[in-house]
């Protein structure tokens, strides 16, 4: 089966796209990274795909101003220019649109350093703190136009320490979303996720809740 050609879209240091990057090496993974966009010039994950042999690009967002649909255009000139089949969103910090995100519906993956649909948005370790949860972790789901809201593809959790930080937080949390973007992409790539009223089903079986199973992870 012809591996499925990926795009990864940055914003910052792209530690996901380095992860994606190094699961691809693998000849025997589904999918190859085939394309590095970023929206920013000085994004620090732009020279580690260099220097992994791939394929970048620069979109940058401030020289369309509020046209969100010119910008949109150039990104998707480019995924078709590379003949991408699925795109992963890594960090990227721009909103997309309804009418992009139709053209790549059930193609483009999102991780978010959260248990979703619990604590959607940014500034998710903080916001755990303060609410005092006892389990944190990280989703990975299909894009959607509402933010956070996509049908979930897999899940990883921690249990949150007494002493625990945000900083500290993040760095555990990050661990786990190395460790679920290769495998959600894994999945979608070789055709094994299949969404059925707004929900995931793996192999004709509903997404389970990773909760329980990896409460205990540290």
């Amino acid at each position: 089966m012809r591996r499925k050609r990926v795009a990864v879209l940055i914003s910052g240091r792209g530690s996901n796209m380095a992860a994606l990057i190094e699961a691809a090496k693998n000849k025997e993974y589904p999918a190859e990274i085939a394309l590095v966009i970023s929206n920013r010039p000085d994004a620090g994950g732009l020279p580690v795909a260099h220097s992994a042999g791939i394929a970048t690009e620069i979109v940058d967002h401030t020289k369309f101003g509020k046209e969100r649909a010119g910008f949109e255009r150039a990104v998707q000139a480019l995924l078709e220019k590379y003949r991408i089949d699925l795109v992963c969103l890594a960090g990227f910090m721009r909103q997309l649109t309804a009418d992009f995100l139709e053209k790549w519906q059930l193609r483009m993956l999102n991780i978010h350093p959260a248990l979703l649909p619990a604590f959607k948005g940014l500034d998710t370790h903080k916001r755990v703190l303060e609410a005092r949860a006892k389990i944190h972790g990280a989703t990975v789901h299909f894009v959607v136009p509402e933010i956070d809201s996509g049908p979930i593809i897999i899940q990883g959790a921690i249990a949150v320490r007494p002493n625990d930080s945000q900083e500290m937080l993040a760095i555990r949390v990050l661990k786990v979303e190395h460790r679920i973007y290769p495998l959600a992409l894994k999945l979608v790539a070789e055709g094994r996720v299949r969404v059925e009223n707004g929900r995931c089903l793996i192999d004709g079986v509903p997404v389970p809740d990773d909760t329980k199973e990896s409460v205990g992870e540290q």
